[in-house]
């Protein structure tokens, strides 16, 4: 896993006085704490850096079997779902449930600090995989606000964090092998 976080995002934190706080983990004690937290999950190795733009983090686990990936992914449970085994399944990831359209101010200032990042998911199958992506009715879209790539047992995809954030109908992501 690996992600950028903009230093103008994570010093907000400092400026309201909540820099111990920090929503998504960016240091190797945040992995560790969580990885203890979740049966089947392990910290293989960890590295971060700065650059003048962004906070980068890399993080390589391991996980016994899809559930205790879905947990890490998903503690809530209402982001995610899986169902088969190594032979043949499916994950189901919403990445969003679609924009709030009574605060679109805000929208579009997080759609416009977004602009230079973007959202990547990479997965090896067993066997041949897909991937279809879908707005939060289930309705594969029509056009999608990225690229997806399917070659074999490999599946990957890259969308626009922007599009991710500005979506007003949702975006959600099934893969199956």
């Amino acid at each position: 896993m690996e992600y950028h976080i903009s230093r103008l995002i994570e010093s907000l934190g400092k400026l309201d006085g909540n820099e111990r706080w920090n929503t998504i983990p960016v240091g190797r004690a945040d992995f560790e704490r969580s990885m203890d937290r979740l049966p089947g999950m392990k910290l293989l190795s960890f590295s971060s850096k700065e650059n003048e733009k962004d906070l980068v983090t890399n993080a390589k686990m391991e996980f016994e079997n899809l559930q205790a990936l879905k947990t890490f992914l998903d503690a809530g449970g209402r982001r995610s779902s899986f169902s088969g085994d190594a032979a043949s399944g499916r994950i189901f990831l919403t990445l969003t449930d679609g924009n709030d359209k009574e605060n679109t101010s805000l929208t579009k200032l997080l759609a416009e600090i977004s602009k230079p990042y973007s959202v990547n998911i990479h997965m090896s199958f067993p066997n041949e995989g897909s991937l279809m992506v879908t707005n939060n009715q289930g309705i594969p879209l029509p056009e999608i606000p990225g690229n997806v790539v399917s070659s074999g047992k490999k599946v990957s995809c890259s969308f626009p964090l922007n599009a991710v954030l500005s979506s007003g109908d949702g975006i959600n992501l099934e893969f199956r092998w």
